[in-house]
């Protein structure tokens, strides 16, 4: 009701906001004067919530959605018989026991030494793990990982209680980080060869997890990841900001829980790496501005430069769905096979390459592999 009487306010008569600019640089006259707002239409525009009540679910999408994730999940299963193993799974969250779904694929043939695993995060917060991921899985399951990918609160497809719980860059970390829990229930999975990977928020999430003081992680690889929500809120602007702004554990924008928005963006956390991440960016990215991200590789060149990987790939071939955000995932409509632009063929043979070393089995790695820091003789033989 308290909405409905606001609504009315707006379009019957002049707002009054107060301007706080006085002391602070602003140009207006006496604290506290008094600021007739006359366009009521850019009012309600710029307007955004911070009340948990007013947070949006998925409403009249939830049917669709779920017939989606039950179509995605037949055509799964009818592409992976006698190419790999697939299952849905369930496995709760360590942070409050919510029930979380997730897709299993494995090599069909288990080798006795055990395959490295890839805790593998889908992109588009409000969304989930979609049937364009096909080659990219297909690819894993073939070099012999093992791939679990958690559809976490907020995902699409488990109607609208589960859509609400959306926690951008909070629970949602904890959600995907308890899939390393179900994996330690496989006995073909050697839970010392474990990375984490994902586009977007999926590298959001990875990013986060790989800057945790505390993970079980050897290697993660963040693509076109978003990086620093106070930007990205200041940037997007309100259509964006709604979404977000009203989550329970945010409740306001970036200038109303500064501490909150620095503590759920990655690009603050960087000094906490302490094992190699690639992390791949696009300039024409119109989804995660490369001016976001730009920030977030250029701290870890400084900060972190023998832990990180980075290229900057310059106006790449656009993907579907965002301009160059999606340049490393353009997969044919038809076919769903991947496009193969030089791009995308770069950064896929770098990211495999980067996870077949940093994953490589413990019993392959050199003795005296850190012995150069302990004496460097090791390094070079014409030390005296």
């Amino acid at each position: 009701m308290k909405r409905l009487v606001m609504a009315a306010l707006l379009v019957a008569a002049p707002l009054y906001a107060q301007d706080t600019t006085a002391g602070r640089g602003g140009r207006a006259g006496a604290a506290g004067r008094a600021v007739v707002i006359t366009d009521t239409a850019r009012a309600r525009a710029l307007f955004v919530s911070k009340s948990p009540a007013d947070l949006a679910g998925c409403g009249a999408n939830c049917a669709t959605q779920i017939r989606q994730r039950i179509e995605t999940d037949s055509a799964y299963e009818a592409r992976a018989k006698g190419v790999m193993e697939f299952r849905n799974v369930k496995y709760k969250s360590r942070v409050d026991g919510l029930e979380i779904p997730a897709y299993l694929f494995a090599p069909l043939s288990k080798k006795a030494t055990k395959h490295a695993a890839l805790v593998w995060v889908h992109g588009g917060v409000h969304s989930a793990w979609g049937l364009s991921m096909w080659p990219f899985v297909r690819d894993a399951v073939q070099r012999g990982y093992v791939v679990i990918a958690p559809n976490y609160r907020g995902s699409t497809g488990y109607g609208d209680e589960f859509h609400r719980k959306i926690d951008y860059g909070g629970k949602e970390v904890d959600d995907v980080l308890s899939s390393v829990d179900f994996l330690k229930t496989l006995s073909y999975v050697d839970m010392d060869r474990l990375g984490m990977m994902g586009w977007s928020h999926g590298g959001f999430i990875t990013a986060h997890n790989v800057f945790r003081d505390s993970h079980p992680f050897r290697a993660g690889a963040a693509i076109v990841p978003v990086t620093n929500l106070i930007f990205r809120l200041s940037d997007h602007g309100p259509g964006y900001q709604r979404d977000y702004a009203a989550e329970e554990g945010v409740q306001g924008l970036p200038f109303e829980n500064v501490e909150e928005y620095i503590k759920r963006s990655p690009v603050f956390q960087t000094e906490n790496l302490k094992v190699p991440l690639l992390v791949h960016v696009a300039t024409n990215d119109c989804d995660v501005f490369f001016r976001e991200d730009q920030q977030f590789v250029y701290t870890l060149r400084a900060l972190k430069p023998n832990l990180a990987e980075t290229k900057i790939y310059v106006n790449p071939p656009q993907g579907g769905g965002g301009c160059g955000h999606t340049f490393s995932r353009r997969v044919n409509a038809t076919s769903t096979e991947r496009d193969d632009s030089p791009e995308q063929v770069d950064s896929w043979n770098r990211t495999w390459t980067f996870f077949e070393w940093n994953l490589r089995p413990l019993s392959e790695i050199r003795k005296d592999n850190e012995e150069w820091k302990k004496d460097p003789r090791v390094a070079s033989p014409r030390v005296p």
